[in-house]
């Protein structure tokens, strides 16, 4: 009897081993992608179309055969666009499903706090024309990665757009900026830039904040009507933004001379002004609405084309529904150029995956093969540089939808390669950081 129950324990016991291995074999097949969204609060009108844009990007990979054959596991936490609760669903994910791959907090404050903990766990951070200006500068933020842009890179090409109306930026002298921007991390990332090339150019800024969520801003527009500058440079978010222009048809500031970073710049920020926000201009960041874009058509056949889409039909090709697309594709290529060292068709770990943000090389036939054609530039990152392309165009609405209206700028690197290393400097000495070594960048 004795040896009868042992043999029958032997047996489950490989039972359960076989099961085991059966089970982490399964688990290597699988890329797990947590999403820090918020579909609720005050933000929600351009939350909800940036995450179904990430998501619908996460499936059309998998009906693809997912990245070379790997699947892409993917799990929604809502943060309400609130930092305590945008930690919580970091600690509540990063575990699940084999690890995860990375993190894309999609708020500011939520990126300053997870930038403190991503280290300790060796998960990147993907920060997409948002975070840490200073975060471009790799060989401090290993962990961080702002690709396509930082809020200094898009308040520089504002500066150049608008010198560039004047007709040079000598032109500048003595005009009047007024930078009217959301009271958080967030609305106060493009003041040290601002200010920086106030003081080199010669014009005023004035420094108008707004509190959350930014639906009173009358005693602002009043200033504004008061002070007359001659530009205003919106840094909103949310109902921050319709306010904001509802606010200037009010007092009768031109609507023209307002230009909006590229998270005022979408389709929820006007559609309810419509005609009276005719004129009104904002930054597009990589590509503004993109409703021919062939990635576009190929989500409308094989996700929504199968009932399996996200949000509304209507809403894909829309302008935050195209960064969450292209979001989901960076953080996409990431682990696939990762799979190229660890192993091509195998899960990657976190750390692996940062090495694949580090050594991103996304050329035209590569965006091209993605379907991405005339929406994303090249992009190519390396250690030293976690950004890989500051450029950025102009869109204006003509009061029915979005228009491009300039060619590409790019950021003065003379002016924010100074700044990006003196701040990511003192970033290291608070914290006691070594900046990283020639070996450090090859692991």
């Amino acid at each position: 009897m004795k040896k009868r129950t042992l043999i029958t324990a032997a047996a489950i016991a490989a039972l359960g081993a076989s099961s085991l291995v059966s089970t982490q074999a399964m688990a290597a097949q699988e890329q797990f992608f947590p999403m820090l969204v918020y579909r609720t609060g005050a933000y929600a009108p351009n939350g909800i179309p940036f995450a179904n844009g990430m998501h619908d990007y996460y499936k059309l990979v998998n009906a693809r055969g997912g990245i070379n054959g790997v699947k892409l596991v993917v799990e929604e936490c809502e943060t309400g666009y609130a930092t305590d609760r945008g930690v919580e669903c970091y600690d509540r994910l990063k575990g699940k499903n084999g690890g995860a791959t990375v993190f894309q907090p999609l708020s500011t404050g939520i990126t300053f706090a997870l930038t403190e903990k991503a280290p300790g766990d060796k998960i990147p951070l993907i920060t997409s024309g948002y975070g840490r200006s200073e975060s471009a500068d790799g060989g401090v933020f290993k962990w961080n990665f702002p690709l396509a842009g930082t809020y200094w890179t898009g308040a520089d090409v504002l500066v150049q757009h608008v010198a560039k109306t004047l007709g040079g930026m000598d032109k500048l002298k003595g005009k009047r900026i007024a930078l009217v921007y959301h009271d958080s991390p967030y609305g106060k990332e493009p003041i040290p830039l601002l200010q920086e090339r106030s003081a080199e150019l010669g014009f005023k800024l004035d420094l108008l904040p707004v509190s959350h969520p930014g639906v009173e801003q009358k005693a602002t527009w009043l200033q504004v009507r008061r002070n007359r500058p001659d530009y205003v440079f919106l840094w909103g978010w949310g109902v921050m933004n319709s306010t904001s222009i509802k606010e200037a048809v009010a007092t009768g500031y031109p609507r023209e001379k307002i230009y909006g970073v590229w998270w005022s710049g979408a389709e929820p920020d006007v559609k309810d002004v419509g005609a009276g926000a005719k004129g009104y201009q904002a930054l597009a960041m990589q590509h503004s609405t993109g409703f021919d874009a062939p990635v576009v058509k190929e989500i409308l056949q094989k996700v929504h084309g199968k009932g399996q889409g996200t949000g509304p039909k209507d809403e894909v090709g829309q302008v935050l529904y195209m960064r969450g697309l292209i979001a989901g594709m960076f953080a996409v290529e990431g682990v696939r150029a990762a799979q190229e060292r660890f192993g091509k068709g195998k899960h990657v770990t976190g750390a692996q995956a940062r090495w694949g943000y580090e050594n991103l090389n996304l050329t035209q036939p590569k965006l091209d093969a993605l379907g991405f054609k005339g929406v994303v530039r090249p992009l190519s990152t390396s250690c030293q540089d976690h950004m890989g392309s500051s450029h950025a165009r102009i869109q204006t609405w003509d009061g029915k939808t979005w228009k491009i209206t300039s060619d590409w700028y790019e950021a003065d690197e003379s002016v924010l390669k100074p700044m990006v290393k003196a701040a990511a400097d003192k970033y290291a000495a608070s914290k006691k950081l070594q900046r990283r070594t020639p070996a450090d960048c090859q692991s």
